[in-house]
């Protein structure tokens, strides 16, 4: 069924030149592909009220931000007071290089006093409380880098859930391993013998083309741990959208530990953010009490999912308070070195000025990883995750 259109029987060629001059009168530097382009989307997409004609003008008749307060003035003066009569007949009665709607308003043409629906998306301007029916309900990825930087303790849920998604999005390369399967490839440095033959059937049994393989990639395992003590008690919701982040995109193993280790893969893999982490601060029964890494270092190698470690990226988040003796700690650091490919450590007061591991147990578990770095807000978790992502 045809929609009606605020543009009947119109010439959307004049009807773009006008436009297209009334702009260029005003500076807003519009190119003859430019209106081009407008004369296609009102074809291709006929405006059903002036809000699709505003959006399909300043979609294509725009490149600079710079021009838009300009543009929004031209299309108040041109549009506020139209009936959109806009009729050969009428267009020929109107003077000549104007649009027969034009109220020649021109003490209207104010810049800046956009229309209802032109205003700035609200992560622009500020303007959260804006009444206006259009708008953009996503943050902007630039507010979501302000918050990035702020402390744990200031983001409310409903941010903390956001940045988790955020990361997510922050693990799109991840580093792979080589497996001892191969898989046929025009660059392979082996002759595959099993395609090379059954290409043969083909030419008489004579192997005129020889298929080569090489070794076929996988993505490295990665195995995460995080404090839930209570000396990470600010920690702990962003570390567990971090952990999520890891299950969903990366496959990994996660865990929380305390003075017991929990396995927490399984409820993390929900598809609400806000319903894994809840479960998931359910299941950890002993969070915000002691810390015992050692004793959890060593049930996780002992453990049916200690294999896991072996030739994977193994990350801690911790702030290195521990009630274990560092002699423990470094024994179970010792194997854990020997199992995984690489060890990282993430310490939350590793960011703060004039840092240094001097508590005994971050001293002792130091020279058995291979990374130190700071995880005090959610910028410096997608530093660490652009860490992993960069590991061979």
């Amino acid at each position: 069924m045809n929609r009606p259109t605020v543009l009947p029987g119109v010439d959307r060629a004049a009807f773009a030149t006008a436009l297209a001059t009334q702009l260029r009168r005003r500076g807003v530097q519009v190119g003859f592909t430019m209106a081009e382009d407008f004369v296609r989307a009102l074809g291709a997409l006929p405006p059903y009220d002036k809000g699709e004609l505003y959006w399909a003008a300043r979609i294509t008749l725009i490149r600079r931000q710079t021009d838009l307060a300009m543009f929004d003035a031209v299309f108040e003066a041109v549009f506020s007071d139209a009936e959109f009569e806009l009729d050969p007949y009428s267009r020929r009665s109107a003077g000549r290089g104007t649009l027969s709607s034009v109220p020649q308003q021109q003490a209207a043409e104010e810049a800046g006093s956009g229309l209802p629906w032109a205003t700035l998306p609200p992560a622009v301007d500020g303007a959260g409380d804006s009444d206006s029916p259009l708008g953009f309900p996503q943050r902007l990825p630039s507010e979501l880098a302000a918050l990035s930087d702020a402390g744990f303790e200031t983001l409310t849920p409903q941010q903390l859930a956001e940045l988790g998604r955020w990361l997510e999005n922050v693990l799109r390369d991840w580093p792979t391993r080589r497996s001892r399967r191969r898989k046929v490839h025009p660059s392979g440095t082996r002759i595959a013998i099993r395609p090379t033959i059954a290409r043969a059937r083909r030419t008489g049994w004579e192997p005129v083309v020889l298929v080569r393989d090489r070794p076929r990639d996988r993505p490295r395992r990665v195995v995460l741990l995080c404090d839930v003590s209570l000396s990470m008690q600010a920690q702990a919701t962003a570390y567990l959208h971090l952990m999520r982040a890891f299950a969903l995109r990366a496959d990994a193993e996660v865990f929380a530990f305390a003075t017991s280790l929990t396995r927490l893969t399984p409820v993390l893999l929900h598809r609400s953010a806000e319903v894994a982490v809840e479960q998931a601060t359910a299941a950890v029964a002993d969070r915000f009490g002691g810390t015992r890494i050692a004793t959890n270092l060593r049930a996780l190698l002992a453990s049916r999912h200690g294999n896991a470690v072996r030739g994977a990226i193994v990350i801690i988040g911790s702030d290195g308070w521990d009630s274990d003796p560092p002699e423990a700690v470094a024994d179970a650091m010792a194997r854990l070195r020997r199992r995984a490919h690489r060890v990282i450590w993430m310490n939350p007061r590793a960011g703060a000025p004039g840092f240094a591991p001097t508590v005994s147990t971050m001293a002792a578990a130091l020279p058995y990883c291979d990374q130190l770095l700071p995880a005090d807000t959610f910028a410096s978790l997608a530093a660490v995750v652009r860490a992993v992502s960069s590991t061979g």
